[in-house]
């Protein structure tokens, strides 16, 4: 059968697993199987074992189950609420300052746990509550955490850069340090819409009468002042945990240690920083356990069953097959990358980021390579593209953990107000397209080891 053709098939039968329902590891491993048993030897069938166990024994895995462990110490504790309440004395002279402190909260809490649905659940359990009762809008007060969440699998430690670097081969260090600045500038894009909209809406309180029912007692609408101490004592508890991430990401920068050896490090550290703050019972050190190990098989069998997908669709010659026509069909660099992020934006509404970036990293990384795109650079804009999919239905993540946090809110609402979030983000897309150096230039200068 023509590869093509037989890619095409291929393609359908392996969307249409994905889309019932069963788990992504099984999605990807049953079809592989049947086209191995369909279109090639008895040799490859016996094969199987092996092909999936290579997948797999990469010591750059390690990291995975680590930074699991450390997310999930750090997210049984309060640390999330003393986050948010310490970020929110210091900005709430800012036009809806209780807002951007959740997207702050969010930006630092997912460098601490690495995960968006976290993040989103950790902050948006406070957050939405508070901001709720303080008078903000709903499609606010969930558009701010449903955005905020988005940040954990971009900025660093992430664990889709992680699957994307085993993919691609990419330095994975690197990654993490690519992801710095977007982070950042995303975070202040938001922050900025937020105060220009708070902004608009207390001017259009002042001309217009204001409805007691939304507003009455609203920090939306008046300040409150705190003192300096309380200023900083709402941040003494989770201070040393912002100075572990600071000391992951300056080792991992400075050359000292290899991201495994570095969630190992801040993993352990992160479980004594805890018992010594926080004082868990241990019921909750049960949890932690059991989330890490839940999470990280899930992950496991994904990128093992992702191997053994790749290797069949090398060799029925699909893989190449595809490389030759997209470069033979003559698209100019950059309608290429926009062809692609319109691809990666339609895939993130139905799949997981993980299931996404194993399956088309492996097909994509040579196209790009090329057509002389930066694998580095091209993971973090990926990533952006994968944030958008958790916050866009039917499968957006994140849309369904805040209603779950505010389930009086209807679905709608939330969208609404995440609409802006979604603008934002795909303006980041571009920002990062016109000025590369956004992204790359701390990984250039990085040490490597």
């Amino acid at each position: 059968m023509d590869p093509n053709i037989l890619g095409i098939v291929v393609g359908l039968v392996t969307l249409l697993f994905l889309l019932s329902g069963m788990p992504i590891a099984f999605a990807l491993g049953f079809p592989s199987v049947i086209f191995i048993i369909l279109f090639m030897d008895r040799m490859q069938f016996d094969l199987m074992a092996h092909i999936v166990y290579e997948g797999i024994n990469d010591f750059g895995l390690l990291a995975i189950p680590l930074f699991i462990l450390m997310g999930a110490t750090i997210a049984a504790t309060k640390s999330g609420s003393d986050l948010y309440e310490g970020l929110h004395r210091w900005l709430h002279r800012l036009p809806g300052g209780l807002a951007v402190s959740n997207i702050f909260s969010c930006a630092i809490f997912a460098a601490l746990c690495g995960s968006s649905p976290a993040t989103a659940a950790a902050i948006g359990s406070m957050g939405i509550p508070e901001m709720r009762k303080r008078g903000y809008p709903d499609s606010l007060a969930t558009g701010c955490i449903v955005a905020g969440g988005t940040l954990g699998i971009l900025i660093p430690p992430s664990v889709t850069m992680i699957v994307y670097g085993i993919a691609t081969q990419t330095s994975i260090g690197k990654l993490f340090i690519a992801g710095i600045i977007p982070g950042i500038m995303l975070t202040l894009l938001m922050s900025i819409w937020v105060v220009i909209y708070s902004q608009w809406a207390r001017l259009k309180e002042a001309r217009e009468p204001v409805n007691p029912a939304l507003t009455a007692g609203a920090e939306f609408f008046d300040t409150v002042t705190y003192t300096w101490k309380e200023k900083f004592s709402a941040l003494s508890r989770v201070a040393p945990f912002i100075f572990l991430i600071m000391i992951i990401m300056g080792s991992l920068y400075g050359g000292w240690a290899t991201p495994s050896e570095a969630a190992g490090v801040g993993s352990v550290a992160a479980f004594f920083l805890v018992i010594v703050i926080y004082r868990l019972r241990l019921k909750d050190y049960k949890n932690i356990l059991h989330m890490t190990i839940k999470e990280s098989t899930m992950i496991m069998l994904i990128i093992a069953t992702s191997f053994l997908f790749g290797a069949v669709l090398t060799k029925l010659y699909i893989t190449q097959s595809i490389i030759n026509h997209i470069v033979a069909s003559g698209f100019s660099k950059w309608m290429l990358m926009f062809l692609i992020n319109v691809f990666l934006l339609i895939l993130g509404c139905f799949l997981p980021p993980v299931a996404i970036i194993l399956i088309l990293a492996p097909i994509l990384h040579p196209i790009l390579m090329k057509y002389g795109f930066d694998p580095i650079w091209f993971g973090v804009i990926m990533t952006i593209n994968m944030e958008v999919g958790l916050i866009t239905p039917p499968v957006g993540l994140n849309l369904y953990i805040v209603q779950g946090i505010a389930p009086d809110v209807p679905l709608s609402r939330v969208l609404m107000g995440s609409i802006p979030f979604v603008i934002i983000l795909l303006l980041g897309i571009v920002i990062c397209s016109i000025w590369p150096e956004l992204t790359l230039w701390l990984p250039h200068k990085m040490i490597t080891r």
